[in-house]
């Protein structure tokens, strides 16, 4: 098996997906399954594996990332053969007992999806915003879950063609559902703005809006960008709380209606719930808007330009582990920790000159039942360009870590090639200190896991400033935070205790973050050199900070926590169910290490990390 990264230019998208969907499963199954049981070990540069009694080969480098290179081969009847995707879904059903069909369909939808996008990408250019290019690059998904391109919940032209799989990710935002207790009402409508696109193809009625272009028309991997449909909302069933006047200048509402924009696919999933709101008034449809939006690589939030935000939508697909859904409980929630991270961040501003963030200050639907008022959800978030100083270029950091696909520029910035090591730590000053100064200043639990962080970069392609963004994985840590006056459902999805908090730091940060932007910048060399560097970096945080116990910790030999997505996969369980399986500590070097004693136990202890939830 050769990485994506090396594939030819020649090579069909069915083989480069297949390619890229058997290293995302054989990662997982390295770091969840084997691994656990005392099933791998290194033989020189390959690594060994052992699953249903059967060995398996791959070369491997890139250390805690797991990058493979050249044919990953399985062994039978005395001679090693091609290990395809579909032998190891039957290796792993083997392993782990019995059948499991919607896990075998998963694969296959997320290995149809890659094939289909990198077919769609022949013939639509990037972005020439290099901020946008970047979110519309992650065209393989999560290098370590086992169907990360999969998006069940597509009407009719998906991959596979399937329906909506509605398990228990159901809940939106994989949690559970709650009934809305009210809203804020009225406002009215000012006049559109923004430049109208003339012959688009996405024009047309709320019931065909998603199903007549396919589910490609909506995708950022495709280089996508599509004008947003416009409803009105009848002032008396109007629900939105904060600022909120920058989704009026989309575009005009009739008298008495205020303006909500809505994702074109979306609407299409919730046509038979609209019926009844668009035949009585409550909802006009106003048509579609007069820009083009860009979606970013979180599918559902896209970058309006017209009015300079991005703005988040539910979606009732279910993309990696999650139906993408903005529950009553988060859109309120958005706000208030917009009102409360404001000091955080100035704060956190003037210790790490460099540190931005993405408020989103306000939300706006319409109050028809909690169905449409989360499915019709949009949340106001400000662009990276309103954030970042001048000639600053924000990039996203799933993107400078991915492996390009075929005939694909690589993100990363010419600088970290020619000098990867001082690159490396202004990376790692940049991201690092910020949030965990976050966590043990402020009880704030972000979440950088490498589609929340955008790195801005000098014109020389330096890193200078970090930008954390989206709210929803944002937590304060309880007990730390009085939030006696909010509804007890917003409080509970505000809040972690202080032991998952640090949990999903240290996950997010280091060995879903910081691990695979390292392997990207050691190619197919050791990375020891920038860890060695990245504990360099931590230190002297650490030093600073008078060594508390978390910091002490993580920079010991303790293991870390990494989420187990391929087993809520397999358990068909909730996001909110999966667990955490414990990896080597890469940063635990000498050069890491405080001159102390034994490290105090804390959060994050190998105990707390196999009992707590990976949320």
């Amino acid at each position: 098996m050769t990485a994506p990264v090396l594939c030819s230019v020649l090579d069909s998208p069915a083989a480069v997906a297949e390619e890229a969907t058997l290293a995302a499963l054989l990662r997982c199954a390295v770091r969840e399954v084997a691994g656990p049981r005392g099933r791998v070990r290194h033989d020189g540069p390959r690594l060994l594996l052992h699953l249903a009694g059967t060995p398996l080969r791959v070369r491997a480098h890139g250390g805690l990332a797991l990058r493979f290179t050249g044919p990953a081969e399985w062994y039978r009847d005395g001679r090693w053969r091609p290990l395809s995707a579909d032998r190891l879904v039957r290796l792993l059903e083997a392993e782990l007992g019995g059948g499991n069909e919607e896990f075998a369909a998963q694969v296959r939808s997320s290995r149809s999806a890659v094939a289909a996008l990198l077919e769609g990408r022949r013939d639509a250019g990037p972005p020439a915003d290099p901020w946008l290019a970047s979110e519309q690059a992650l065209v393989f998904g999560h290098p370590f879950h086992p169907s990360p391109k999969a998006r069940d919940g597509v009407s009719g032209d998906g991959p596979e063609g399937g329906g909506v799989s509605r398990g228990p990710e159901r809940d939106g935002a994989c949690r559970t559902d709650d009934p809305h207790d009210g809203g804020v009402r009225g406002k009215d409508a000012p006049h559109r703005g923004g430049t109208r696109r003339e012959d688009d193809p996405h024009d047309g009625g709320i019931r065909g809006a998603a199903s007549g272009a396919g589910w490609l028309a909506y995708a950022p991997e495709a280089h996508a960008a599509f004008p947003l449909r416009l409803l009105g909302v009848r002032h008396d069933v109007l629900a939105e709380a904060g600022e909120t006047a920058a989704l009026d200048a989309l575009g005009g509402a009739p008298p008495g209606y205020a303006l909500l924009p809505a994702h074109p696919w979306q609407l299409d999933l919730l046509a038979a719930e609209l019926a009844a709101p668009l035949a009585d008034g409550r909802l006009v449809d106003l048509g579609r808007g007069s820009c083009e939006a860009v979606p970013t690589s979180s599918v559902r939030t896209v970058y309006e330009p017209s009015i300079e935000r991005c703005l988040k939508f539910s979606l009732d697909v279910r993309i990696t582990n999650c139906v993408r859904k903005n529950s009553w409980y988060e859109l309120a929630g958005a706000v208030e920790l917009t009102a409360r991270l404001e000091p955080v961040f100035r704060d956190l501003a003037e210790r790490f000159p460099g540190t931005r963030w993405l408020p989103e200050p306000g939300y706006r639907s319409a109050d028809l039942g909690t169905r449409l008022l989360e499915g019709l959800g949009v949340i106001v978030r400000a662009s990276p360009r309103q954030v970042c100083g001048p000639g600053v270029t924000p990039l996203l950091s799933g993107a400078l870590a991915a492996s390009p696909p075929p005939g694909s520029a690589p993100v990363l910035p010419a600088s970290a090639a020619a000098d990867p090591v001082r690159w490396w730590r202004a990376y790692v000053e940049c991201v690092a200190p910020p949030v965990l100064e976050a966590y043990l200043a402020h009880g704030v639990v972000l979440e950088p896991h490498l589609q929340n962080v955008l790195v801005g970069v000098d014109p020389a392609g330096t890193p200078v400033e970090a930008v954390f963004r989206d709210l929803e994985g944002t937590k304060l840590v309880a007990g730390r935070h009085d939030l006696s006056a909010l509804p007890p459902r917003v409080a509970e999805a505000l809040t972690y205790d202080a032991a998952d908090g640090w949990n999903r730091v240290v996950y997010c940060l280091v060995v879903n973050h910081l691990a695979e932007i390292a392997a990207s910048l050691a190619g197919d060399g050791p990375v020891r050199e920038l860890w060695a560097v990245a504990g360099e970096v931590l230190a002297r945080y650490a030093a600073a900070r008078g060594w508390p116990p978390p910091l002490a910790g993580l920079l010991s030999d303790a293991p870390l926590p990494a989420k187990a997505n391929l087993a809520v996969r397999w358990s068909r369980a909730a996001d909110r169910a999966a667990g955490y399986v414990a990896v080597a500590n890469p940063l635990a070097t000498p050069a890491a290490r405080p001159f102390i004693g034994p490290p105090a136990a804390g959060p994050g202890s190998v105990r707390s990390a196999h009992a707590a939830g990976a949320r």
